[in-house]
């Protein structure tokens, strides 16, 4: 589990294609709405904030990755005006105590807090409160206009969460939160949950990673990349600011789409392998 990219504005480069067309009637775009063969996503999601007013949209990239809550529907119809695609991330298997929707959760769902993020607490997946969560959010998504979500923390299964939750316990639900999205015309991708990627790349739109160059496991996004699904990259150590090149050759190979980003996601500076 790394969290890192739920914390404040970052950019993810991609290239790939990322299909919206026709997904759900009520953009009544009659252009057809792809990522394919261009540039980058930017994304604000600072937490807690109530606004993404310091979202830069001076990035000449086609997709957008915000905050479901902190943006709101202007910031998104703003993006779309732009002719961007825009992903929107909410957290999906942990409870945050400071978004309006905190209550809907049973206390008995709410398990062990996330390493490094105190105020952040594990669900238990298989609680219909935590599933039901899940479908207002994406209810949410679709009425402020989200073109599909990057749902967060779908590995707990690999963490101390404070259920005994095994691997079919977390398959079960990334497949219902995919399923979920789908049913109401969304794109939906998969965050981390590497050991399970043979498993739900077929049912994931595209897949959105963090330090996979630094602990040597890029490779594993191979399901994705093979059936021409993006996958997004997010490196943040030192070294690749100082020396990306290699990085940059390697996924470029294996077909990624790579930022070097600031470990503070203040945007002081983007590395993109794809510039």
């Amino acid at each position: 589990m790394r969290k890192l990219l739920t914390t404040a504005a970052i950019s993810l480069a991609f290239l790939g294609v990322l299909d919206v067309r026709g997904r759900h009637d009520r953009r009544r775009s009659p252009r057809q709405r792809t990522v394919a063969d261009r540039q980058t996503p930017q994304a604000c999601r600072a937490r807690g904030s109530g606004s993404c007013e310091a979202l830069d949209r001076s990035y000449e990239v086609d997709v957008y990755d915000i905050d479901l809550f902190d943006s709101g529907q202007s910031t998104i119809e703003a993006l779309h005006a732009d002719d961007r695609i825009v992903i929107c991330y909410f957290s999906a298997g942990s409870f945050e105590d400071w978004r309006q929707d905190a209550t809907d959760v049973a206390s008995d769902a709410m398990g062990h807090p996330l390493d490094g993020f105190p105020d952040e607490r594990w669900l238990d997946v298989r609680h219909s409160t935590v599933r039901t969560m899940v479908e207002r959010r994406l209810d949410v998504a679709v009425e402020i206009g989200c073109d599909g979500v990057e749902p967060d923390n779908m590995d707990g299964y690999t963490n101390s969460t404070g259920f005994d939750l095994s691997g079919d316990d977390q398959l079960d639900f990334n497949r219902f939160v995919a399923v979920a999205a789908h049913d109401r015309g969304l794109l939906v991708g998969l965050k981390n949950d590497l050991d399970q990627i043979p498993e739900l790349a077929s049912e994931y739109d595209f897949a959105v990673n963090e330090q996979c160059h630094e602990f040597d496991e890029c490779e594993v996004y191979e399901p994705f990349t093979v059936q021409g699904k993006p996958v997004f990259n997010a490196e943040y150590d030192q070294q690749y600011t100082e020396h990306p090149d290699e990085i940059c050759e390697r996924s470029l190979e294996l077909g990624l789409r790579t930022l070097i980003l600031p470990l503070d996601l203040d945007n002081s500076f983007r590395i993109s392998c794809d510039d």
